[in-house]
Order: C-alpha cells, then structure tokens, then sequence
C-alpha cells in the first residue's frame, strides 16, 4: 500500500485514539452519508412521479403527433401513412380530425358547453385505439350504421348531464354536436338548421379533466362536423419503445415537408408540465445539497485540527524526504477516504430504502384513496446515483485543499520543537 493512503487512512481512524478531531471527522461521515441517502430517495421518489405522470399522459396523448401547419388540415393522409409504417419503432398510425364544438342535451333545455371533440378511427383494434382501452361502458363503435352517428364521452361529463343507462331511448343518451363551421353554414342556408345528433355508446375514464371536456366521434362524422371535406387535422403514432420517440421525430422531420407538418413527441405535447417536474426535481437536490455543503465545512474544519494536531509527525516526515506535494497528497486523500466512506454508507442506505419503499410500500401518500396510488412511487435511475456519488466526492476533495495546502507550508524544523 502506498505510505500516503497508509498515513491518510490512520490519520482518518485510528484505533488508538479516540479524540475531539475523531469526533468532528465521525460528524462529517454522518453528514456525508445523510446527505448522499437523502438525495438519492427523493430523486428516486421525483423521479416516480415522473414516471406516473408521463404514463398517465401517454395513456390518451400519442407518442408522436404530425399537425398539419395549416389549421385546414392536409389531404391524403394514406401517403404519409405508408411513409410513417416503414419507419422503425412505430407501432400504429391513425388519422385523426380535432376542433371545438357545442356540446347540447336534453334538447338545449338541461345545457350545452364547449368541448373537444376528436374524430378517431373506431375501427382500429385495442391496442392499437388509447380510447378503447380506457371505456368503462358500452363499447367503442361510432359508425353511423343504420342510424345515428355513435359518441363516447368522459364518465366525468356523463355525470354531469345525468346518464344513467345507455338503453333508454328517451333519456340523455342523445345528444347534438354544432361547430363554428356548422353555425356558420346554417345561417347561409334557408330553412331551419340541421344540426348532427350522436347516440351515447360508451364512457370512459382517463382523467377527471379530460374526461369532462373532450368526447370521440367517428372520423368521417368528424369531417362533417367541422367541413374538412376529407382533410385530417393530423397522425397520432405509437411506438413499441417510448424511449425511442427522439429518433422518431429526427427522422421523420427529415422526411416531411416542415412547410406543411409539425412534428411532436410526447415530451413536446405537454413540454411545459414535464419541464416544471424536472426543474423541481433538480431544484429540489439543490436545496438538500446543502446538507452536504455543511459536511463539506465539517471537512475543512476536522482536516484543519488534524494539521495542527499531527504538526510534529509532519515536520519529521518533510525531515525524512517526504515532499511537500505528498503531505499535500496525505490530506487530500484523507478528504477522499472521508467522502468515499460517507458515499458509500449513504448510497447503500439511500438504495435500500428505495426498495423496501418499492417493495413493501412502507410511507403512505397522504389522501391516496382519492389519488391513483397508495404510496409514494420509487423508481431509481442509477445516473442519479452516478451524479450523486460524483459531486459529493468532489465537493469532499475541494474541501479538503485548503487544509492539505496548509499541512504542506509546515517547516520541519518549527514544527519538530513544537509541542
């Protein structure tokens, strides 16, 4: 072993001695490793509610939306279908027509309000349709058949309307669709406006404030309703690899026209949500990054009281040979050993506790009965970890250069008479 650890090591534990600058050195261990522990659980439980959110977004918005540029749509949606099929890790690809419209009941006499409403292609199978996996009633055919057009809506919107049953041909379960391109046309036409009317098919749950403002109609009713004449307003993908969605757009963005297209991955939909729970996540590690900063001032101070103390066994080792860049090593290494002990306690604490929290579900979130978890998610992502581990030991090793300069502008001679 080289003598410089051999002294920094003895220097940092002795087993002979159990003094005053053992104790500050043992608080400066703890802070490290407290630090380090509590660093990692809460990234680790940020980072889950990351997850939950991002999961809980990509349940309903695509892994990659192409927008027509223009608010008219664009046409032919087959042949950007075709391209989009032969690039790798997509899954599905379905059209889709967006727009506003009024949403009426009870003939207009129980209410009306502004919604979303979203032309979907209804035949595609389960998993291939975000809509059919999360219906709680009924089931997904919007086509009109050989009656009315079909809708689905929010269980959180068909409440507040009052449908009880989809059965009952004299309830609710009717409701009217009008657009701003509807109303338009009907005062420009004689006679009383025909406004379209959709039969209630099915519910489903997403999220509360989706469900109350968004309802899903077939594609070509949606067409009608918003006079596209056969234009979309754009393509939702899927991918098997949401990690994959970067690549996607890269590529794709290469291959369209940017004059015509707008491409945009899951990160980009709901960008300004997902920027906020990073900001806080990394705002969140600075603030508890002064329990380490405080270790760190603890580090300066034991180093510097362990110069003092061991002034003459200095001043003999510079009379030995010993350089002064080594005893600068000496300290210099005593801060590492000092982070590293504290890293590694506290990384090791850090992870188990992410796992029996995983595991077991030991903290309960507050309220998690009206929430969709019990318990505070936990998920480790180990370039945290890295990060971690990293800066805590180099914020060791710079606290401890003030001290090993200092050990090394010790004089033999002085320090070997000093008592």
């Amino acid at each position: 072993m080289d003598y410089r650890l051999l002294i920094a090591r003895r220097y940092f534990a002795s087993k002979k001695q159990f003094s005053l600058v053992s104790i500050i050195s043992g608080i400066s261990v703890a802070g490290i490793t407290l630090g380090t522990t509590v660093l990692i659980v809460v990234l680790s439980v940020l980072n889950g509610f990351f997850n939950l959110v991002r999961d809980l977004m990509v349940s309903f918005d695509p892994h990659i939306r192409i927008e027509s540029a223009s608010s008219r749509g664009f046409l032919n949606p087959d042949s950007l279908i075709q391209v989009i099929r032969n690039t790798p890790h997509v899954e599905s690809v379905a059209p889709y027509v967006e727009g506003k419209a009024q949403f009426i009941w009870g003939e207009g006499k129980h209410g009306n309000k502004v919604v979303i409403v979203r032309g979907i292609v209804s035949q595609l199978g389960i998993g291939e349709n975000t809509v059919s996996r999360k219906m709680t009633t009924g089931v997904l055919q919007l086509a009109r058949g050989e009656g009315e057009p079909g809708v689905v809506l929010g269980e959180a919107l068909a409440n507040r309307i009052g449908i009880f049953s989809l059965n009952n041909d004299y309830g609710p379960n009717r409701v009217e669709l009008r657009s701003a391109a509807g109303l338009a046309r009907s005062l420009s036409t004689f006679g009383f406006p025909d406004f379209p009317r959709f039969q209630v098919r099915g519910l489903f749950q997403i999220d509360p404030a989706y469900d109350e403002s968004h309802v899903f109609i077939d594609l070509p009713e949606a067409q009608r309703l918003f006079r596209m004449n056969g234009r979309v307003t754009g393509v939702e993908l899927r991918l098997n690899d949401l990690d994959a969605a970067a690549g996607v757009k890269t590529r794709l963005s290469a291959q369209l026209d940017a004059q015509r297209f707008r491409v945009s991955t899951w990160f980009d939909i709901q960008k300004t949500l997902y920027e906020t729970m990073l900001f806080e996540k990394w705002g969140a590690s600075l603030i508890l990054g002064l329990i380490i900063l405080v270790a760190a001032f603890n580090i300066v101070g034991s180093l510097t009281m362990v110069v003092i103390e061991k002034r003459r066994d200095l001043g003999i080792l510079q009379a030995m040979g010993v350089s002064r860049s080594h005893i600068r090593h000496i300290f210099l290494l005593e801060g590492l050993l000092i982070g590293g002990v504290g890293i590694a306690v506290g990384t090791t604490f850090g992870l188990l506790l992410c796992y029996i929290q995983d595991r077991f579900k030991w903290v309960p979130l507050m309220g998690g009965d009206s929430f969709i978890i019990d318990a505070y998610p936990v998920v480790v992502q180990y370039g945290d970890v890295l990060i971690v581990a990293v800066g805590v030991l180099v914020l060791c090793t710079l606290a401890a250069v003030y001290p090993a300069w200092r050990a090394a502008q010790t004089e033999p001679v002085e320090a070997i008479r000093w008592e």
